[in-house]
């Protein structure tokens, strides 16, 4: 048998990061690969399903899994999110626990915390933010959270200035395993150009109309057509469940609909280094977020 002798010293694991929502999971995840791969939003709960992203750091490969928020669900897209949260965590090498700073202890962080201290897992009690808050408030939370659990280490970082994210990256490598790596040097993600379109039209949507509908709707890539010119023409479907939420997408003069596909457009352009002809369409799918199949697109397992 044949044995790469390069592959012998290499590292290599899957790290999940979880936390209560909008704690800055999908930050880190597009600071840590080196590009953006995940949405973005001040609202919370904006990832649903699970996304892999790659990162390389020095001979370690570090597989991370960006989940949704864990919080306590009521409707059945949320229990299916929270489900593939934990479904995350209990898969993966290492657990990054990312806590927002900025933000008291709540019943939810408590809740990650047990359950993560039950899972027995390697836990990386990571607090972000740390820019946004004073030193003294910093070192109490800490203390308050080292309490609630038993980690394997706690570090200070903020995802959006990068300050510590080295630190992050040495402790994660002294937990992974060692393997060879599972994917190429230059792999990202996992995520199609279909699925990363749609997901970058569902953050202009929450940005355009976080206060009307802001969890109303998900959006689809119909059709991708590669052009001759080396260009590319993208049709999305944005489902919503009602015909007043459509009017409200579409707006007056077909408004909204033109400010979300203007700026998904400039993105997406901007991601895939090409011109870009969005067109995007609005459909009432009444209960879509009761639809089976729509679970299936999302990549989240249908929970009763």
């Amino acid at each position: 048998m044949n044995v790469d002798l390069n592959q012998l010293d290499k590292r290599c694991g899957f790290v999940a990061l979880v936390g209560a929502p909008n704690a800055g999971k999908s930050t880190l995840l597009n600071s840590l690969v080196g590009s953006k791969i995940a949405i973005v939003t001040q609202k919370v709960q904006t990832t649903r399903s699970r996304l892999i992203g790659v990162a390389v750091y020095g001979d370690n490969q570090m597989v991370f899994v960006d989940t949704p928020g864990i919080f306590a669900p009521k409707k059945r897209l949320e229990r299916a999110m929270v489900a593939a949260a934990w479904e995350g965590a209990n898969d993966a090498d290492v657990v990054v626990f990312m806590v927002d700073a900025t933000l008291r202890i709540d019943d939810s962080t408590r809740a990650i915390a047990e359950g993560l201290n039950k899972s027995g897992k390697k836990t990386v009690l990571v607090l972000n933010k740390i820019d946004l808050i004073k030193r003294d408030s910093l070192l109490a939370k800490t203390k308050e959270l080292n309490e609630l659990a038993e980690f394997n280490e706690t570090l200070m970082i903020s995802a959006k200035t990068g300050n510590g994210l080295d630190d992050l990256q040495d402790k994660i490598a002294e937990f992974l395993p060692k393997s060879p790596w599972l994917y190429p040097e230059d792999h990202l993600t996992d995520i199609t150009e279909r699925m990363l379109a749609a997901e970058i039209t569902r953050e202009k949507f929450f940005m355009r109309f976080h206060e009307e509908l802001p969890y109303a709707a998900t959006i689809e890539t119909e059709r991708w057509k590669e052009l001759k010119d080396g260009s590319v023409r993208i049709e999305q479907v944005i489902y919503v469940e009602r015909d007043s939420q459509k009017k409200i997408v579409i707006g007056k003069g077909g408004r909204g609909l033109k400010v979300i596909g203007k700026m998904a457009r400039e993105e997406l352009e901007e991601l895939l280094d090409r011109k870009v002809h969005l067109f995007l369409f609005v459909k009432v799918r009444k209960g879509w977020s009761d639809d089976k199949e729509r679970y299936r697109n999302m990549g989240l397992d249908w929970i009763k």
